[in-house]
């Protein structure tokens, strides 16, 4: 391969310039070589020889003069094939006005930088480029010839387009989703919102960074989600809370907001991703349940009224009958407060027994007892059960061991295995007998259990004391 070497680029002294990706300048000329065991010429020679970037001198016409095994190796041509040939041979049909501005660029002393671009290999298929042509000039300074330098960046570019590829769909999900959206460093710090965040708030990113966001928080609240998103903040804990957001309209709306650690390959948090959804209408419904639900346990506690002024009307004299009849009544109300409250979904276990027990707790006190797990059982195991244990109740104060100082009631229940077991057992009280008939108690804590909850039921009344058993699976009475 022939290169000549002695060609400066007009600076004093004999200097020559090569350009490879990155400045590469050797003294060739006067100083203090870079390794005086070796000839200027001879390192030059060596530095491109071992070049992976294919390094081509060529004239003012594009007549190839040089070529080193980087440019073989890239183009698949060897030097004899090229060298006296035109460089053109490399350049697509569409890309030769190209060439034409290169060579007008070099003629007029200009350097061609990085120039991103596409060639042709021998076997004709295309390849990406990075290409660099420097003016070549003799002793006097006149320009002669151009070196061009090439690096294949297919690959690069690749991973760029890839790159900008998956950042258009991030900024593509991330802007067009139903929720406003942020990510925050490992400490806290918002640095990025999506344009639902700003097109709601009619902000800025100067405005929000970091804890600007608490400027668009009402009042009321701010410093209530201050407190619980720096808890998170600092435990790394799943952040959830809900509040109203300021829009650009000066209007508060309720957003559900939530925010999630992103962690490293190490295991340590790197981000945060946030989310706000907007909930003002659900609220809105729901508070709109909430009121006709109450509207209709008040009208139909007014019904329950009418119906005990019936019975009284209707059975005069029976005062036993009216009493156990209130008393269910009034046990079917406490159920309904209870579901009302709930929005006629769960109620939590603790929370029926005290509702449904609180007409014995009053005159038993400490003499019944309850424990089981915090449990929420479904609106239909709560009426089911509400009503059991009431019965239970008033027979035990009127019969059982309630109804004398010494005796006592504990209550148990359990989720264990997919079975949810509740029992009632009495001690301490008069000595039992089974009764001789059965009525509408019975069936409310033996019969109705069975066919509204497909369960067991047992109901033993033992020299001890009475007991009664409960047991279905989980799913039915557990709510999910």
């Amino acid at each position: 391969m022939k290169f000549d070497s002695d060609l400066d680029d007009g600076r004093p002294e004999g200097r020559a310039s090569r350009t490879s990706g990155d400045a590469v300048d050797l003294q060739i000329g006067g100083g203090a070589p870079a390794f005086p065991s070796v000839a200027p010429e001879a390192l030059l020679a060596a530095i491109i020889e071992g070049s992976d970037d294919a390094i081509v001198s060529k004239t003012l016409d594009g007549i190839v003069t040089s070529w080193n095994p980087g440019a073989e190796r890239l183009f698949g041509y060897t030097a004899s094939e090229m060298i006296g040939q035109s460089v053109r041979r490399l350049i697509p049909e569409e890309r030769q006005m190209e060439e034409d501005a290169i060579l007008r660029q070099i003629a007029a002393g200009r350097r061609v930088s990085s120039l991103h671009t596409t060639r042709l290999r021998k076997t004709g298929a295309s390849v990406r480029v990075s290409v660099t042509v420097s003016p070549v000039r003799d002793e006097h300074g006149k320009i002669i010839g151009a070196s061009k330098i090439a690096r294949d960046v297919g690959a690069l570019e690749l991973a760029r387009q890839q790159l900008a590829e998956s950042e258009r769909r991030f900024k593509m999900l991330a802007d067009n989703m139903s929720q406003l959206a942020w990510i925050a460093d490992s400490k806290g710090w918002i640095f990025w919102y999506n344009k639902r965040w700003f097109d709601y708030t009619g902000t800025t990113l100067s405005d929000m960074e970091g804890w600007g966001w608490k400027q668009v928080h009402h009042p009321d609240h701010v410093d209530r989600v201050v407190e619980r998103i720096q808890r998170s903040w600092d435990s790394g804990e799943i952040w959830e809370d809900t509040f109203p957001l300021r829009g650009r309209d000066g209007r508060y709306r309720w957003f559900l907001s939530r925010a999630r650690p992103i962690k490293d390959e190490n295991g340590e948090i790197a981000y945060w991703f946030g989310t706000n959804t907007d909930v003002t209408e659900q609220r809105a419904q729901a508070e709109s349940i909430e009121t006709l639900l109450t509207e209709v346990n008040h009208r139909s506690k007014n019904m329950l009224t009418v119906i005990q002024s019936l019975a009284r009307r209707s059975a005069p004299g029976n005062d036993d009958f009216l009493k156990r009849f209130v008393r269910r009544l009034e046990a079917l109300a406490a159920n309904q407060d209870l579901l009302v409250r709930r929005a006629w979904t769960r109620v939590e276990m603790h929370e029926l027994v005290r509702a449904q027990l609180a007409f014995a707790l009053d005159i038993a006190g400490t003499r019944i007892e309850y424990d089981g797990p915090e449990v929420d059982i479904t609106s239909r195991a709560a009426e089911t059960l509400g009503m059991a244990l009431h019965e239970l109740a008033t027979n035990a104060l009127k019969y059982g061991a309630l109804s004398v100082d010494g005796g006592k009631v504990s209550i148990v229940w359990e989720d264990r295995d997919g079975r949810f077991q509740l029992t009632w057992r009495e001690t301490g009280g008069p000595e039992v007998m089974p009764p001789t008939r059965t009525g509408f108690g019975t069936s409310v804590i033996r019969d109705i259990p069975v066919t509204a909850l497909d369960a067991t039921t047992s109901l033993n009344f033992s020299q001890g004391g009475a007991s009664w058993f409960f047991e279905c699976d989980s799913d039915t009475v557990i709510a999910h």
